[in-house]
């Protein structure tokens, strides 16, 4: 076994709280070589350097299952680009369904590829705008999940659509708390550090 595989295996057992299975390990390193492969010719993520992907990627992904409420069995992942948090996600909860939203033809064919490659039965991929498959997302899934850039109260609106009633939002928020006017901070223990999650609850 690799030092990379060493590295994912133990960091992804320490971010879930339970030791991943032979199949989930391995998909997971499938999932970070067919990434690095892509990262050659694509900058989908910040560098190409195993162990950062394994932290900054796979990790902060996997960190989500535990800001997730239980008994969630439809997952979206909105703005997905590299697969983030979906892919980790669909691995590791091969009960849930996981839907991949991502507007951009080049992440979407990435996507693509990491679904077939992988074979992710639990796993599709909408390859348009958040605003153009709200219509047939509509009251369809349980939990949204994002990495967001900016702020995630700005989205609501729409996100709220495609969640069933009582349904959550989990985004990935700044390094510090910042004042919000809905949900609130979850800050959940990494491997290495702790990464704060933004969570609201739909009526």
């Amino acid at each position: 076994m690799t030092d990379v595989i060493r590295l994912l295996e133990r960091k992804s057992g320490e971010a879930l709280g339970r030791a991943v299975t032979g199949v989930e390990l391995a998909s997971l390193h499938k999932y970070l070589n067919i990434l690095i492969k892509w990262q050659k010719s694509q900058r989908l993520v910040g560098s190409s350097e195993p162990s950062w992907i394994v932290d900054n990627v796979i990790i902060d992904s996997l960190l989500f299952r535990r800001a997730l409420p239980g008994g969630v069995g439809s997952v979206a992942d909105v703005g997905s680009g590299a697969g983030v948090p979906g892919i980790p996600l669909a691995i590791v909860l091969p009960e849930v369904e996981v839907t991949l939203i991502e507007a951009r033809q080049k992440r979407g064919s990435f996507l693509a590829a990491v679904i077939r490659e992988i074979a992710l039965r639990n796993c599709k991929l909408l390859n348009r705008r958040l605003e153009d498959v709200r219509g047939e997302m509509r009251d369809r899934v349980d939990a949204v999940v994002m990495r967001c850039a900016g702020s995630p109260v700005a989205l609501v609106a729409q996100l709220r659509e495609i969640l069933v009633p009582g349904g959550v939002v989990v985004a990935s928020g700044p390094p510090k708390r910042t004042p919000i006017d809905l949900g609130s901070w979850l800050e959940i223990e990494g491997p290495d550090r702790s990464r704060l999650f933004w969570v609201y609850q739909a009526p």
